[in-house]
């Protein structure tokens, strides 16, 4: 469904996202990176698709990018006041 809405509006931050979401849930994720990172790419406060490539990066066992992100999703979560994903984030990155 979410491939059509983005074949449809390539454009759209939530369709991308929302297909880069389903994608990584199914394990396609080198797919799932291409979306997500276009969404990272067009907002720079938008802390869940940070989270989700850190996710993708890591189980690609791709380290130095899942940090990256990883990074910057845990200095938005702080910026944000998001307690939950904070600590989430921290706990992937092995970090008190």
């Amino acid at each position: 469904m979410f491939r059509a809405k983005v074949a449809e509006q390539p454009e759209n931050n939530l369709f991308r996202f929302s297909l880069g979401q389903a994608l990584f849930t199914e394990e396609n994720f080198a797919d799932a990176y291409e979306h997500l990172k276009y969404c990272a790419d067009k907002k720079a406060d938008w802390m869940v698709p940070r989270i989700l490539l850190g996710k993708v990066c890591l189980k690609l066992n791709q380290i130095p990018d899942a940090t990256k992100w990883l990074e910057e999703a845990l200095q938005l979560a702080i910026i944000q006041n998001h307690e939950g994903p904070e600590a989430e984030i921290r706990e992937l990155l092995n970090i008190s």
